[in-house]
């Protein structure tokens, strides 16, 4: 089974996104924020991370340079999720090595899309219809 990472001060978000994720089979844990996140990356890579961008104690563009910078780092997708779309702050999340974004609010069907767009395979009983 294939392990996510969810890091989110939002207890509501981690919520929704846990019950997405373990619908598309993963094994869900999560970070209340980015230093408590890291360590989880430490103890195990996950092979996805769903990243809040405005986080305590550390921003989303700080904890995927954190993270892509371990050994293993280049392994996981991440997906970082926010509320507003700065230009800015989308192309710095990408130069750092985030996958794709998801704005919120989010439900499974948008999930499963980006998902699919990076090229993560979700099981055929969940694939969007075409």
């Amino acid at each position: 089974m294939k392990h996510c990472l969810i890091v989110d001060d939002s207890r509501v978000v981690r919520t929704v996104a846990r019950r997405i994720l373990e619908d598309l089979s993963y094994c869900v844990a999560e970070a209340e924020d980015g230093m408590t996140g890291l360590r989880a990356c430490r103890e195990k890579m996950p092979d996805l991370i769903f990243l809040d961008w405005n986080l305590p104690h550390m921003m989303g563009l700080e904890f995927i340079k954190s993270v892509r910078g371990q050994q293993e780092g280049g392994h996981p997708v991440i997906l970082f999720s926010a509320t507003e779309r700065d230009p800015d702050e989308v192309a710095s999340a990408f130069a750092a090595g985030a996958n794709e974004l998801v704005m919120k609010p989010f439900d499974g069907n948008l999930m499963r899309a980006k998902l699919e767009s990076v090229g993560v395979a979700i099981p055929s009983d969940q694939r969007l219809s075409a």
